[in-house]
């Protein structure tokens, strides 16, 4: 099986390296995709198959400081954001949610973000997906949450977006992201 394989890729290698020639051969991408994910785990009831886990899910691209001005710079000020880079950062719940105090149903939805000059931020959950991150569309918000702001000490190269379960067992935690030296977080709770 390797005997096929080898050639088959060494094949493959002589047929791109022209193609590579000519455009300046490989580079890496300026971004790169990120996923965050908190899974929830329903009560099993004895006899019956285990359920189907319950998963809350932030799907990105991860754009990456490189020298670069983040907040004013990259991040923009008084206008909506991304949230990531490339394509809209896609947001998806198994379940109803109540995310910084307002309700999110269960589906899939895209986020974007506002950095009000003030410094307050506000989370964008908007009904559209699919679309390109530049695309976004203020008629098709579902909510705008609050979000909680804070100054690092240390700058984060990478934005990251996580979902930090509370540490409790219970089916709630924060959404937190952090680029340069701002880090902002929304918490999140399942709705029962």
């Amino acid at each position: 099986m390797i005997r096929v394989a080898l050639p088959a890729f060494a094949a493959t290698l002589l047929v791109a390296t022209p193609a590579l020639a000519q455009t300046g051969g490989l580079r890496q991408a300026l971004s790169t995709r990120a996923t965050a994910e908190a899974t929830l785990g329903a009560p099993r009831v004895q006899g019956q198959p285990a359920p189907t886990p319950i998963k809350i899910r932030v799907d990105y691209g991860q754009p990456h400081a490189r020298g670069r001005k983040i907040v004013g710079g990259l991040i923009p000020v008084d206008t909506v954001w991304r949230f990531g880079a490339n394509a809209a950062t896609g947001f998806t719940s198994d379940v109803d949610l109540d995310l910084g105090g307002k309700l999110v149903p269960k589906g899939a939805y895209s986020l974007f973000s506002l950095l009000a000059k003030d410094g307050s931020w506000s989370l964008i959950v908007s009904k559209r997906t699919g679309e390109w991150g530049t695309e976004y569309d203020p008629k098709q918000d579902l909510v705008r949450v609050p979000v909680r702001a804070r100054t690092l000490s240390e700058p984060v190269e990478s934005f990251t977006v996580t979902l930090v379960p509370a540490g409790d067992g219970s089916a709630r935690g924060v959404l937190r992201f952090a680029w340069g030296t701002a880090e902002g977080s929304v918490d999140w709770a399942a709705k029962p």
